[in-house]
């Protein structure tokens, strides 16, 4: 029973006061960069109905999903002959299918386009990792209602100046489109029907290679020419010359002249104003912008435009996101143009408290050790005095003095308090 109390649920974490301070530091940056572009803050349940997370609008994440069990009456093991007979309810494995039924709900009374802030917690009973939870924090922002491009370009911009803000640099957001990896498999003569097995294979591209995701292609049963062809053209983009020192629309044209007429016009239209318009709005913020064709994102709900957060600190991806225009449309029937993106917020954090991390500006931190025995107007008084330094913008903490205070005033330094001050009951000897 003891080791029950020491330790959370697998794959849960307690978070101490140190890094506390720096999530909620962070926190505090984010919604106020994304409050600068004119989002707003909303806020939706952890626990939803089984039968809107279970849409099929969450790709692969529904397997993830933590049941609730029906309450009282309504549970009945003895009659239940699936899943579905026992829970009603699930915790929440995104904010994005949430916040679609929010939109659903709520669309009447809301601005169009909406521009929302979410930031709260998700669920998902995955393998713990490093930087990966099954109880984690998600900062997402999306926009609602507006089908041009100038929805993407403000999601990039956004969440590039809210890690910018943060600190991060040399980052790159890598941008490509669910449509031009259609247009990548027709071009290649892959089945139709075999889609989404090519893009599972190719997003494993970066992990296992380019034979491995020939080997995986292979033992699908899928034909060889169409394989050459398909990875052909990643051969080509390795080969020309400067590819990786040239702009992403740049890149985005020579790739999308060997796709030919497989690659409908208004999606090169499209990737080029969102390439072209960040790369000149962004100025001489400290990211890079990249065309990926190898960028699949796992989300079967992705319509158009994905893009994708990548942090040489981290060797991976710290956040993403894209348009996924059909979902609302699943509660109402009638489709609205939708678009996100996520800042990977435990990986942020995790990358922030490796670096030693330290709040600018933070507050000074005065810390009262009060004697034992200090009472009444002695106490009154000393009370007065630490609510004046607050009012001064010091943080004052107000604590009893131990007998140990050598390890209490070495513990309160380690915390950040460079001002620690002694009360005694006689206000001589005070330090």
């Amino acid at each position: 029973m003891a080791d029950l109390v020491k330790k959370p649920v697998t794959g849960m974490r307690d978070i101490l006061p140190s890094e506390m301070t720096i999530r909620n530091y962070c926190m505090n940056v984010i919604r106020g960069t994304y409050e600068s572009y004119g989002f707003v803050n909303i806020e939706t349940p952890v626990v939803e109905s089984l039968a809107n997370l279970t849409s099929k609008q969450g790709g692969d994440n529904e397997k993830l999903m933590f049941r609730i069990l029906k309450r009282g009456e309504k549970l009945r093991i003895d009659e239940a002959k699936n899943e579905d007979d026992l829970s009603d309810a699930g915790l929440r494995y995104d904010l994005t299918v949430p916040l679609s039924r929010y939109y659903a709900a709520h669309q009447a009374e809301l601005m169009n386009p909406f521009k929302a802030i979410q930031i709260g917690s998700s669920f998902r009973a995955e393998r713990p990792q490093k930087g990966r939870f099954r109880q984690f924090t998600q900062c997402d922002i999306d926009i609602f209602g507006e089908p041009s491009n100038l929805a993407e370009i403000e999601l990039i911009l956004a969440t590039s100046q809210a890690l910018t803000n943060l600190g991060f640099s040399g980052f790159q957001v890598r941008v490509n489109d669910r449509r031009l990896l259609r247009a990548m498999a027709d071009y290649s003569g892959f089945p139709a029907d075999s889609f989404d097995q090519v893009c599972i294979s190719l997003d494993k591209l970066d992990k296992i290679g380019r034979d491995g995701v020939e080997g995986e292609l292979s033992g699908q049963g899928l034909p060889a020419a169409s394989i050459d062809r398909y990875l052909g053209l990643f051969d080509v983009m390795e080969m020309t010359e400067g590819y990786g020192d040239k702009p992403a629309a740049q890149v985005l044209e020579q790739f999308a002249a060997r796709l030919g007429d497989a690659l409908p016009h208004l999606v090169l239209e499209n990737l080029t104003e969102i390439l072209t318009t960040v790369e000149e709005a962004k100025g001489d913020a400290g990211f890079q912008l990249v065309f990926d064709p190898t960028l699949v994102r796992g989300m079967g709900y992705y319509t158009g435009t994905i893009y994708e957060i990548a942090m040489p600190q981290f060797g991976g991806a710290c956040g993403g996101g894209g348009r996924y225009d059909g979902m609302v449309g699943r509660f109402t029937g009638t489709d609205v143009p939708a678009c996100g993106f996520s800042i990977g917020f435990e990986r942020i954090i995790m990358l922030l408290m490796e670096q030693g991390f330290t709040i600018p500006d933070a507050p000074a931190r005065t810390a009262f050790l009060i004697e034992k025995g200090v009472a009444g107007t002695r106490l009154s008084e000393i009370l007065k005095e630490a609510d004046a330094l607050r009012r001064e913008g010091r943080q004052v903490l107000t604590i009893r003095r131990m007998k140990n205070t050598k390890f209490q005033k070495q513990q309160l330094a380690e915390r950040g308090f460079e001002d620690i001050r002694e009360f005694f009951r006689d206000a001589e000897h005070d330090a």
